[in-house]
This record gives C-alpha cells, structure tokens and sequence, in this order.
C-alpha cells in the first residue's frame, strides 16, 4: 500500500500523531477492533536496548502497547527470585505483559537449560531462540519437560544460523511441533524472499512476529518508520488473520536506538491506522 494514499484515503496522518494521546472514543473503537483480530501488536525488548526498564515501559505505555518480549539486559537470565519480582511488578504497574523471553542465544547446553529456567521463573511458556544446529534435540527435550513453545528467530543475510524461516523449518519439522520460528519480517525481505507466500507456507509453526519496514529488498535495507518503506502491512495482517496466526506482532525498530520514541509512535500508529481498515 503506497504511503501517500493511505494517508490520503484513511486519515492516517492523524492516527499517527494522536498516537501518544488518542480519546476515550478512539481508543474504544481501537480496542473492539482488536478484541476482533487473532493476534495483538506488541514491542521486542530489544527496540529499548539503549533504555532501562523503567523508560521502556513509559514509552509502551505512551503508544498504548501492552505486549513485550523480555530481554536479558532488562532482567539477567541469572537474576535472583527477588529482582525477578521487582521487574514483574513494574510490568504490572504499567498494564503491560512480557509475552515470552528473548531473543536468548544458544551456544551450550547450559545455555539451554538456563533459558527454560529463566522463562518458568518469569512466568512465560514462550522462549525466542537462536540455538546452534547441533542443540536441536536438548531443546526439544526441553520443550517436552516444560511444555514450552520455541520461537527461532531467523536473521537474515547477517548471520549463518537460521537466516530464514525455510531453514528453520527444514531443522525442525521433524521435532517436536512446539518448536516452530520467530518470522522476522524485515529479515526475510532483506532476503528477497516473498513474505506473504513464505508467512503462509510455513504458518503452522509461526509462534511470534518481529515486524518493521524496511527501505529496499536487499542485505544492505535497512530500518525505516511503519509505512515508509516498501511493505505492504494490509497485505501482510490480511494474510496473518487468514492463517489465523493467533501470537504477537512485536515491532523490532532499530532505527534513531538512542531516540526510538518518535519512530516507535509512528509506526504502531500506522500499524493501528492499516488495522482499523478491516
């Protein structure tokens, strides 16, 4: 959907800057469309990693996210029972819920067991991953003991280990089915490879979203606001609610890291502004 006549037929300009304060009436008809849809916007933790706790949690809290996926440099995987608590109860004052734990790498089978522990003490069934190749089968025996679900986030052209969610699949499907992808949007395009078609093909075993748009179809594309770049956000939550992917769409921005509070506005208004369409 072209940017310029998105905002031209739906008034989304004013969706984006009522972001940070939209009335009562707004808010409603937002919230009762979302009751409507099967999954929820959410925020990975990593788009605050230049920011403590407490101001991440202000910033969701202004664009009215209540979804996050926890990181480790927000709570250590080793953290003791009492500091757990605290950060839990500074999620709870803000209405906001840590939806799973991670990204956590895996390069160990301690590495491994801590992760499942660390996401029982939290609280989560939920643990986004990027395992090495070789520890695929203690994850699964870990899924089996926790009846936890496993997210395997996919890079893209950065890194080797699972770069897409083909290669994620191919490791997988013949483990244990609540080992499934954490499909990274931005990633996947950067790749060149058609998001919609790679979301339905492998959605049965899509278990969390890192969404955010991206300027250009290759290795070098980079962050850019929701609605600025080339995706196409109708086409895709259209295509999220027919394979009826029931998890959370966490937007991954990492553009202006030491000044995200603009973008992140911007693009989960133009996230809500794409949705209310339906």
């Amino acid at each position: 959907m072209n940017r310029r006549g998105f905002l031209k037929s739906a008034g989304l300009g004013l969706a984006a800057m009522g972001v940070l304060g939209a009335s009562a009436q707004t808010s409603s008809v937002s919230e009762t469309k979302a009751n409507n849809r099967s999954f929820k916007l959410g925020c990975a933790g990593y788009t605050f990693v230049r920011y403590d706790l407490d101001k991440s949690l202000e910033m969701m809290h202004r664009v009215n996210v209540r979804q996050m996926s926890l990181k480790d440099f927000h709570l250590p995987i080793n953290a003791s029972d009492e500091k757990i608590q605290e950060v839990l109860a500074k999620f709870k004052s803000r209405n906001i819920t840590p939806y799973g734990v991670g990204p956590i790498y895996m390069r160990n089978e301690a590495e491994v067991t801590n992760a499942f522990q660390y996401a029982k003490k939290v609280g989560v069934k939920l643990v986004i991953a990027v395992p090495n190749y070789e520890l695929l089968p203690l994850v699964e025996k870990k899924v089996k003991e926790y009846d936890f679900k496993v997210a395997i986030h996919i890079h893209g052209p950065d890194i080797a280990i699972f770069p897409h969610a083909a290669d994620v699949w191919e490791h997988v499907k013949g483990l244990d089915e609540r080992i499934g992808i954490c499909h990274d949007i931005g990633h996947t395009v950067r790749l060149g490879i058609n998001l919609i078609e790679d979301i339905k093909k492998y959605s049965s075993r899509i278990y969390d979203m890192h969404i955010w748009d991206v300027d250009k179809a290759e290795k070098s594309g980079h962050c850019v606001e929701g609605g600025r770049g080339i995706i196409n956000f109708k086409e895709l939550f259209d295509t999220l609610q027919e394979v009826g992917y029931s998890g959370v769409c966490s937007l991954e921005y990492t553009k202006d890291m030491n000044d995200v509070l603009p973008g992140v506005a911007e693009s989960i208004g133009y996230f809500n502004g794409v949705l209310s369409l339906k």
